[in-house]
């Protein structure tokens, strides 16, 4: 008995003595860990920093995205700006084209308009040098009169030459005019002589002298006439006092 209970005293001062070793071990890590925190300067300092304060790396990013959105807004801004040039260079260049085609159509008109002014003149003029011939044909017909077979045969063959070349006139637009009989018309007429009478209205044609033409509407020659007058009343009176007398 008295054996056991010094075994189990001496097991008790064996644990309470590994206890306190235990105890002694840990009392010295803390003092190395505090003593090695305090010899790292400014471990304590950036621990409060880091709970008080946000990261440096946060503030970078933030700064980083308030630059990129602003220079997102100036390249939208600048090409909103080239958007607006361009539209109104394309403006410009339509105005300048609609511009250049309203030229480019009256220039086309006006050169068809000047072409055909062009051939009517140069009608007109080779028809005015074949006019004449046509009058000296007119003038035989009217002179001339056949009394034997040969001179009949002669006069069909010219004749009929005239009357060709009367066709042909015909075809290209050209007529004569009617002026005997008709009012003076000076686009018309050209008056040469007057003749006083009574028998024709006043401005009355009495005789053409040489027929004029026309090419469609324009006049190729105007036509020399002889144009009716009203008398003078002088030679009214004397006309009825001689014949008062005779009878």
């Amino acid at each position: 008995m008295i054996n056991e209970e010094h075994r189990e005293e001496g097991t008790q001062v064996a644990t309470a003595g590994s206890v306190g070793a235990v105890d002694q071990a840990s009392h010295s890590t803390s003092e190395e860990g505090s003593s090695m925190e305090s010899s790292i300067p400014g471990v304590e300092q950036g621990t409060s920093d880091m709970a008080g304060d946000t990261l440096p790396g946060m503030d970078g990013e933030a700064d980083t995205t308030a630059t990129t959105e602003a220079d997102y807004q100036m390249k939208i801004a600048d090409l909103e700006r080239q958007i607006q040039d361009l539209k109104k260079s394309l403006e410009d260049r339509t105005n300048q084209l609609m511009r250049s085609q309203a030229d480019f159509e009256n220039f086309r008109k006006r050169t068809a308009r000047d072409k055909e002014d062009w051939e009517l003149k140069a009608t007109c003029a080779t028809i005015n040098t074949l006019l004449p011939v046509i009058d000296n044909f007119e003038r035989a017909r009217s002179q001339l009169k056949p009394q034997t077979d040969q001179e009949t045969t002669i006069h069909k063959s010219y004749q009929s030459v005239y009357k060709q070349l009367v066709d042909c006139l015909k075809q290209i637009g050209v007529s004569p005019m009617r002026a005997e009989g008709k009012e003076f018309d000076p686009n018309l007429h050209e008056a040469v002589m007057r003749e006083s009478t009574s028998e024709y209205p006043e401005g009355t044609v009495i005789e053409e002298l040489q027929r004029g033409y026309m090419l469609g509407d324009r006049v190729l020659r105007h036509a020399l006439v002889k144009v009716a007058v009203p008398p003078e009343p002088g030679m009214e009176s004397g006309s009825s006092d001689q014949g008062g007398s005779d009878s």
